[in-house]
């Protein structure tokens, strides 16, 4: 290198910034739009909702925890669809989106249960909560590796394979809504057994009907009707927490059977489907073409001596 190339090289590392050598300037990162950051700024508040979860059970206010799971839960539903309707989807997002769900939905119901009664069997009650915990962060995983999964059949797009985490976490604090209702406490071991069994369904292959993929439309004439039902609903929530989460639950797992039965017809009947073209294309007769045409001798080219 030329002692005055040497130089102009020098002058540019210290000074990057330097008009003068524009090839040398620091890469600039493009604003965000606020569009992008609104969900993510959800899914924090969620993050931090399940962290104050874990928090408010170690100090013994299992009603302000479970509270807090309940409004993480909800704010899970409203971010993506928050980032759909403004159009603010991004890979950060999903994947904030997917440790969010780890700490909210499986961490933090692990310890509240743990806490809560399952500290009275010492390592079994552990293992238990801890067994949640990973069934709930092995869910998202393979969920988040078959999301783009090429052989599903089309159907299958309204289906989740194993319960969601949300689902899992609102559904294993049963127990505790039912204390909340001064029925008798279950025992410890009853509370580990229904844990252990609500992990088995996250990580299971059990088709659960989600109606993402459905479209949701009201009528003009019912959307008045339907904006009483919200309301009413969110009152009977506020009014009456542990008896419509108790209630919810039971009808959620009473209904994953109806969920199976749906998949488990759709999978045959296009199973049916496929085979009969499968038959109908084996039958059809194979085209048969005609020999090519023979060129007369007196066409053919004379042999070369």
């Amino acid at each position: 290198m030329a002692a005055g190339g040497f130089r102009r090289y020098i002058a540019a590392m210290q000074n990057p910034i330097d008009p003068r050598y524009p090839e040398m300037r620091r890469r600039r990162f493009r604003p965000i739009p606020v569009r992008m950051l609104v969900p993510n700024v959800i899914t924090l508040l969620a993050i931090c909702a399940g962290l104050t979860a874990i928090r408010l059970s170690t100090e013994g206010r299992m009603e302000l925890a479970v509270a807090a799971i309940v409004f993480a839960a909800v704010l899970d539903g409203v971010d993506g669809r928050v980032a759909r309707l403004m159009k603010g989807q991004s890979r950060f997002g999903a994947e904030l989106d997917s440790l969010a769900d780890f700490v909210n939905f499986g961490v933090a119901p692990g310890l509240i249960l743990y806490f809560w009664q399952l500290h009275d069997l010492s390592n079994v009650g552990w293992i238990a909560a801890m067994t949640f915990a990973v069934s709930g962060g092995l869910r998202l995983a393979r969920f988040n590796a078959t999301m783009d999964d090429p052989n599903k059949p089309p159907f299958a797009a309204n289906y989740f394979t194993g319960v969601p985490a949300p689902a899992g976490a609102i559904t294993v604090l049963l127990p505790i809504y039912l204390g909340f209702l001064d029925l008798p406490r279950p025992p410890a071991t009853l509370t580990a057994a229904y844990t252990l069994a609500i992990a088995v369904l996250m990580v299971s292959r059990l088709p659960v009907f989600s109606g993402k993929a459905m479209r949701w439309r009201v009528e003009p004439e019912m959307v008045l009707p339907v904006f009483v039902g919200v309301v009413f609903f969110i009152a009977l929530l506020i009014g009456y927490p542990w008896h419509i989460l108790s209630i919810g639950s039971v009808l959620y797992l009473a209904s994953l059977p109806l969920g199976w039965k749906s998949y488990r017809d759709q999978k045959l009947a296009l199973d049916a489907r496929m085979a009969k073209e499968a038959e109908a294309a084996a039958s059809e007769p194979a085209a048969s073409f005609p020999p090519p045409p023979t060129a007369p001798d007196a066409e053919r080219p004379a042999r070369l001596n």
